[in-house]
């Protein structure tokens, strides 16, 4: 028997909800991965972190293995030979020193979070499904890839190391570091799918390898967002006077830097639409601007005198009158 829990391994408490143990397992996953942790044991700690998740995330396995905690002489674990599902506790059907990371880390202009979270389940079922008769296929993955916005104007392409799950020579499975080459097209949108053929869980009885599916999402920014998919709006910072009087100026945005006229008499918020300039998907989207008026700072006698002729000369002005 191991020598701490599951719920111990974790840092959870066993009456723990589902997103109490999420969290944790995310945090310590993050703490010991291998390409980010200097941990000498990193490898072997986030093997224990994954299968101690694996069986809590799931309602079925975690109450047998809280049921086995309860009355431990009297729970038995199951041998290799036996084709009835459930919990492994004192064999499995594969090396758990050998189990792998799920999740992975990208860099530059995207990332991903919680890649495989829920491979090391659909693997155990795979792989009870390789005894069957005749080959059996890998199932598909589906992950979330969280990219830049600015990576769907040029695209983007980034090799990723991930430790993917496979079936040894003696039937065990294990996990072996693949690069990946993810290939942001452009043009894409928010909500469609990049298919990496073969990068699914492995198939069995020499049937075929499942695709990874990978959805979109972009990253939202402090002044970049995408709405209708393929829409971007932009804030940007525009002075006082050049809000008041009206000029054309220089902005950097995700299609390049453009020349826009501000008009005369602008206000915070105002949105000025650049046709075409959005998204360039297979319709283009269009490009938003939206101003925000930044005011300088009075940071000494000369500065507030400017302000001090400013507010005298529109000393009928009243702000809360203005629509």
């Amino acid at each position: 028997m191991a020598e701490r829990s599951y719920y111990e391994i974790l840092g959870v408490d066993p009456k723990a909800s589902d997103a109490e143990i999420k969290k944790a397992y995310r945090k310590l996953v993050r703490k010991y991965h291998p390409d980010v942790s200097k941990d000498p044991d990193a490898v072997s700690k986030t093997s224990e972190i994954n299968i101690a998740y694996e069986t809590l995330h799931d309602k079925e396995k975690r109450a047998e293995y809280d049921e086995m905690l309860a009355n431990p002489f009297g729970h038995r674990g199951r041998s290799n030979n036996q084709n009835n599902g459930g919990f492994h506790y004192q064999q499995y059907d594969f090396d758990p020193q050998q189990f792998g990371q799920n999740e992975a880390f990208g860099s530059g202009d995207f990332h991903f979070d919680d890649l495989f979270a829920a491979f090391g389940s659909h693997a155990q079922q795979g792989f009870r499904q390789r005894r069957r008769q005749g080959p059996v296929s890998g199932e598909d993955q589906h992950a979330e890839l969280v990219i830049d916005i600015e990576a769907a104007y040029h695209g983007a392409q980034r090799s990723l190391s991930l430790d993917m799950p496979t079936v040894n020579d003696n039937g065990q499975m294990t996990y072996e570091r693949k690069t990946l080459n993810v290939k942001i097209p452009v043009g894409i949108t928010e909500g469609q799918q990049i298919r990496l053929s073969g990068q699914g869980l492995p198939g069995y009885n020499n049937g075929p390898a499942g695709d990874l599916y990978l959805k979109i999402k972009f990253r939202t920014e402090n002044h970049l967002s995408v709405q209708n998919r393929k829409d971007v709006y932009q804030r940007i910072n525009v002075a006082p006077w050049t809000a008041a009087l009206g000029s054309k100026i220089a902005v950097d945005t995700p299609a390049g830097r453009l020349s826009v006229n501000i008009p005369a008499n602008s206000h915070n918020n105002q949105k000025m639409r650049l046709k075409g300039k959005g998204i360039p998907a297979k319709e283009a989207g269009d490009l938003y601007l939206l101003i925000n008026i930044v005011l300088p700072r009075a940071n000494n006698q000369q500065d507030q005198e400017a302000w001090q002729t400013l507010a005298q000369h529109f000393s009928g002005f009243d702000p809360q009158k203005q629509a």
